[in-house]
């Protein structure tokens, strides 16, 4: 046998190896603020909101990616888009981000419902109320910090 008589390789009965266990790439943020959000929002001029969903959507992509295969664009880059296309991009990002997170809690069996029903119940036919996309917004928050606390548990 040629190479390191130190590895040990377990091969199942059927001359398979059994799947190695998905392990947390990073411990993942699970105190997301909606009201931390808005208030340093007002302090730090927006900055802190930037910042805030860049980190949510970075960790949206760590959590689903390996599963889904897809990934959600970039906060500043999809805000970049929705200047250039007067507004449209962001229907479909937001869209997009909603449907992930909640086809990704369903596959890990968390239940909170949430998708892209949640967009555009709250965060775009919501304007009319006022409120909406705040309710949006906490919504996604909720859903996120599920979806971190089980990636920080099983991978």
């Amino acid at each position: 046998m040629n190479g390191n008589p130190n590895i040990n390789i377990n091969v199942n009965s059927n001359g398979t190896t059994p799947p190695i266990p998905s392990a947390p790439v990073a411990n993942l943020r699970t105190n997301y603020s909606l009201i931390k959000m808005i208030l340093l929002s007002l302090i730090t001029f927006g900055i802190y909101g930037i910042v805030q969903w860049v980190r949510m959507v970075n960790d949206v992509n760590t959590t689903c990616s390996p599963h889904d295969g897809k990934k959600t664009m970039h906060y500043i880059l999809s805000a970049i888009v929705t200047v250039i296309t007067f507004g449209i991009y962001y229907f479909i990002w937001g869209h997009g981000l909603y449907k992930r997170v909640g086809a990704e809690l369903n596959r890990r069996g968390i239940a909170y419902n949430i998708g892209a029903g949640t967009f555009w119940g709250w965060c775009v036919l919501g304007t009319i109320i006022g409120i909406g996309p705040i309710i949006g917004t906490y919504s996604l928050i909720k859903a996120v910090n599920l979806l971190n606390a089980d990636y920080n548990a099983k991978g």
